[in-house]
């Protein structure tokens, strides 16, 4: 029986495929309920003076070193280390811990959303009115406009969005400890979202290619129409305002700037691989540099957009109610399945936007969801090529893990999954997580491995030389930013709540800092071990394992020749090519003997001087061997 034959690791079928994945990775969630918060929360149009020192300091910087990474070792996001820094492959092992978080969390978010779909085909939207069985006494109403008298008559009073949200989908418990029984209807909405997004990625590039066609695209057609409904409604216009009104005075506070920051690592999707396995699909000579500007630029502006379509219907409702926008707005899923929803119900054709709305969520949610799940399956695969590279051994990989991920959600969809969810959420994938790792991250590649090397090979594949401020981000302000941000965040650290009065126990908060230290610790984890085990003085070890692998062309200069390197990424002068071994002096010719001159007469021999035979029985002597050449010695 012959050995099974190793399949190719594959390329993006065209560029048009590559840049929808990626817009559908950078563009989720967090450009549409966290941005357009944080934004009117921190200060309005000011919030964007910090937002764009993020963007150019960190965001736009690592977004084209990880994309430029993965497209010249075509690795995944583990072994794309081991090529180009093995000390610092322990960042690849902490990004791809905070995917498998993230693979675990975010479908929630997608169950959720599918079951508020499901229910947008009803005749009334249960969460427009007070009749069902899961409201109280306190329940108001809004549809339609009514109830805005009795919301500010009543005290303790919860909107028919709330209760919806709370008694109905998640018919959540008192706390974390009150875990209460598994809702199954979520668990059935669960299984439809890992069955999509089992079969959107289960042959690799060749699948997840031709999918972002539909699920990249179709959220800014929903977006579109959500923001042109919204800027007609009635009271949008004082949203709008609401949300861009400059207040210069919040740029002294810290926290603003913090909060800028995180949304610009979250939202760029930089620090956890997930660049470099996108790219790393690119053929060597794509113009990532070019790719890498656009789509910054495009998930920035999408963020701004977003926030129009959001408080344009913020203000129709607040209008509705007579009560201030702030009281109104919120973050998170209290914008997806309480604000959003309630401020829905308010129109004519309710059913129409609510199904538009929750589409675009989906869509947003899975463009991101399978990415994550492409970026793992791509890293390992990537470290056990000769195993994992055969037919139909990608598949069984990915249902196993789709299957312990699904397992693993179960107990975010029980009657206190609410709890254990924002756990997750608030360690796990954290933002001091993704800090932590470009802290190494920007350290690594601009001084270990040379900034001005990654330089060379980005004008190397795309025939064009990045602008010298990228070399200055990447050896200084990168790292110093991320480095104060991630101390400041340490320092400033506040103990998660729910909804501001319930506080965790002691375990939980122990249970959420072992799982944000746990991708953390492997930076420096991995790299004492591996200077354990290589073998040598320490000095040794360190050099070898700050050199990249010796099967890339690393750096070469305009006419192809070798250049060498010093420890800081700057050139030296240029390696002496070997001489060429001049070849062994032929055996010289025996001289040609002189033609006799045509008027010269050969004197024929004596007649008496004749040639005496041999004897018979004397045999001919042979000539002596000449001992042999002794082969030249190896160069």
């Amino acid at each position: 029986m012959g050995e099974v034959k190793i399949e190719e690791r594959g390329q993006w079928a065209s560029k048009t495929e590559f840049l929808l994945a990626v817009a559908g990775n950078v563009v989720g969630l967090g450009n549409v309920w966290r941005f357009p918060y944080l934004c009117y929360k921190n200060g309005g149009g000011a919030f964007l003076v910090p937002y764009m020192v993020f963007v150019v300091t960190c965001g736009v910087p690592l977004f084209l070193l990880e994309t430029s990474m993965g497209q010249y070792t075509q690795e995944g996001a583990i072994t794309v280390w081991r090529k180009l820094c093995p000390l610092a492959e322990g960042i690849g092992y902490g990004g791809q811990v905070v995917l498998l978080y993230s693979c675990i969390t975010y479908p929630v978010i997608l169950t959720w959303a599918l079951f508020y779909l499901i229910f947008s085909f009803s005749y009334e939207l249960p969460w427009a009115s007070c009749t069902n069985y899961w409201n109280t006494d306190k329940c108001v109403s809004f549809s339609l406009g009514n109830g805005a008298v009795g919301w500010n008559n009543q005290t303790n009073s919860t909107s028919a969005s709330t209760e919806f949200w709370e008694q109905r989908a998640l018919s959540i418990s008192g706390g974390i400890e009150e875990v209460g029984s598994i809702r199954w209807e979520l668990v059935l909405c669960a299984l439809v979202v890992w069955v999509a997004c089992y079969f959107c990625i289960w042959k690799g590039v060749r699948s997840t290619g031709k999918v972002v066609y539909v699920t990249a695209t179709f959220p800014y057609l929903m977006l579109l129409i959500l923001l042109i409904r919204g800027l007609t409604l009635p009271g949008a216009m004082n949203g709008v305002v609401y949300y861009l009104y400059p207040e210069p005075s919040h740029l002294l506070d810290p926290q603003v700037w913090m909060e800028a920051g995180a949304q610009i690592f979250f939202s760029y999707s930089i620090g956890v691989g997930s660049l470099t396995v996108l790219g790393s699909y690119n053929p060597y000579y794509n113009n990532c540099y070019r790719d890498c500007l656009w789509l910054c630029l495009l998930n920035s502006c999408t963020s701004v957009v977003a926030g129009f379509a959001v408080f344009s219907v913020l203000g129709f409702m607040a209008e509705m109610q007579n009560t201030p926008i702030d009281q109104v707005a919120e973050s998170g899923p209290g914008l997806a399945f309480v604000a959003y929803p309630q401020a829905i119900a308010m129109m004519p054709l309710p059913q129409l936007w609510a199904v538009c709305f929750f589409i675009m969520i989906i869509l947003l949610g899975l463009d991101t969801q399978f990415v994550a799940l492409e970026v793992v399956m791509t890293s390992v695969i990537d470290l056990f090529p000769k195993v994992l590279r055969k037919a139909g051994r990608r598949e069984l990989l990915l249902l196993l893990f789709c299957f312990v991920c699904f397992c693993s959600q179960l107990v975010m969809v029980t009657e206190g999954g609410m709890f254990v969810f924002q756990l997750f959420d608030y360690y796990a994938c954290n933002g001091a997580c993704i800090l932590c790792l470009c802290v190494f991250e920007a350290f690594a590649l601009g001084w270990i491995f040379g900034a001005e090397r990654m330089y060379d090979i980005i004008e190397d594949m795309t025939g064009v030389r990045p602008n010298w401020f990228f070399k200055q981000c990447w050896r200084y302000l990168t790292p110093l930013v991320s480095l104060v941000s991630f101390i400041y965040s340490m320092v400033d650290y506040q103990p998660l709540t729910f909804n501001r009065w319930y506080v965790y126990p002691t375990w939980a908060y122990t249970l959420g800092w072992l799982m944000a230290l746990s991708s953390m610790i492997l930076v420096p984890g991995v790299t004492l071990i591996k200077l354990a085990t290589v073998p040598g003085t320490l000095p040794q070890r360190l050099r070898r394992l700050c050199q990249p692998a010796a099967k890339y062309p690393l750096a070469l200069d305009k006419e192809g020749e070798p250049m060498a390197w010093d420890r800081g990424g700057e050139p030296l002068r240029e390696v002496e090519p070997l001489r060429e071994v001049e070849p062994l002096r032929e055996v010289e010719q025996i001289r040609e003997v002189e033609p006799l001159a045509l008027d010269r007469e050969v004197e024929p021999l004596p007649e008496d001087r004749k040639v005496e035979p041999l004897p018979k029985d004397r045999e001919v002597e042979p000539l002596a061997h000449v001992r042999e050449v002794e082969p030249l010695r190896e160069v």
